[in-house]
């Protein structure tokens, strides 16, 4: 049976939004699973990536780069985004791990501890990690990848996107022979000044459009569900949830859901969240409790047993997001590890 609340994840949707941006690109995709691949399990999206020919990946934090060595043996590199920090270097040089190095000290704590295969990330102008295009040091050995990130690729028509374009340009060749990595998941639809030597998608793989909404050359991978645990009808005047959050206007049939806070529903869903339900977009109403939500079913065929969609295919993962007052990015990796995630 089920769990209560279940998040699906569609590998064949994944497979397909891999090559989709491949397409976009025409360069290599060296896909982003920090965060336990956006939350859908890094592992298994890792693995069915490697099926359809990605053999580099980034992750953020150096523990999950070791999750991920562990699962996918010794063939695929593996790029840690956080660097070499303070006393990690024998963790990352054991575990076959490359730091992307952000900073002199980085530099400077790898190369004490022998070195080796790394990146190097230039700051364009995101003012968040990686060298100063000023400060950046000369070609050492090991370095084998450049990347920077693009901060407003959601936005085609923001000019900072050629700025941090051509700046990087600039940048990496001073590091011929190395891998010159640029776009992220919205970079790979500006153009192909943009891709440069390998793309390094992230939330477009897990079915957010490359813009914050829907896009038809992405596939929704994701599926958040919960089964409805009870229904009932609610007179007009009386008042449904925490603090009188809904109070209905006339008589309305509500059902409990199996999916609150502590799943990943967001708070913020009321009043402006939806669900698919029996065919149709139902408003959440009320407060979100830890627990569970409630939907207006009324006039529909809704019973105990019965599974509503917070989002998936019916119900896209940017509106979703944006009904929450938020980005798919959060909305997906909000979803807690009670939720089991079931594969298909």
């Amino acid at each position: 049976m089920p769990a209560p609340a279940t998040l699906t994840v569609d590998l064949n949707a994944l497979a397909a939004n891999f090559h989709a941006l491949e397409a976009a690109g025409g360069v290599p995709v060296h896909p982003v699973v920090k965060a336990d691949s956006y939350g859908l399990g890094a592992v298994a999206c890792a693995t069915r990536l490697t099926a359809e020919g990605a053999r580099t990946f980034f992750v953020a934090r150096t523990n999950e780069g070791e999750r991920l060595r562990a699962a996918l043996g010794e063939a695929p590199a593996i790029y840690v985004l956080d660097g070499c920090l303070a006393g990690r270097a024998e963790r990352l040089r054991a575990a076959g791990l490359k730091p992307v190095l952000n900073t002199g000290a980085q530099l400077a704590e790898w190369r004490a501890a022998g070195g080796g295969a790394c990146g190097l990330q230039i700051d364009t102008g995101m003012n968040r990690l990686g060298f100063r295009v000023e400060d950046a040091p000369e070609p050492f050995e090991g370095l084998d990848l450049v990347l920077s990130h693009l901060a407003c690729a959601d936005d085609p028509a923001e000019p900072m996107n050629a700025r941090q374009r051509d700046a990087f340009a600039a940048a990496a060749g001073r590091y011929p022979g190395t891998v010159r990595s640029f776009a992220n998941s919205g970079g790979a639809f500006l153009g192909a000044d943009y891709a440069f030597d390998a793309l390094r998608p992230g939330v477009c793989l897990y079915g957010g459009g490359p813009e914050g909404r829907p896009d038809a050359r992405i596939r929704p991978v994701a599926t958040l569900a919960a089964e409805v645990l009870q229904v009932r009808e609610v007179p007009a005047g009386e008042s449904v949830g925490y603090s009188r959050g809904f109070v209905a206007e006339r008589p309305t049939r509500i059902a409990t859901c199996a999916a609150g806070y502590a799943d990943g529903v967001m708070r913020a869903n009321s009043p402006k969240g939806l669900v698919f339900v029996a065919g149709q977009l139902r408003p959440i109403v009320g407060r979100v409790s830890m627990d569970v939500c409630a939907v207006d079913v009324t006039g529909l065929e809704v019973a105990t047993g019965d599974r509503v969609e917070l989002f998936g295919a019916n119900r896209m993962l940017d509106e979703a997001a944006a009904a929450a007052g938020t980005i798919a990015y959060e909305l997906l990796t909000s979803v807690t590890a009670r939720v089991p995630r079931v594969y298909v």
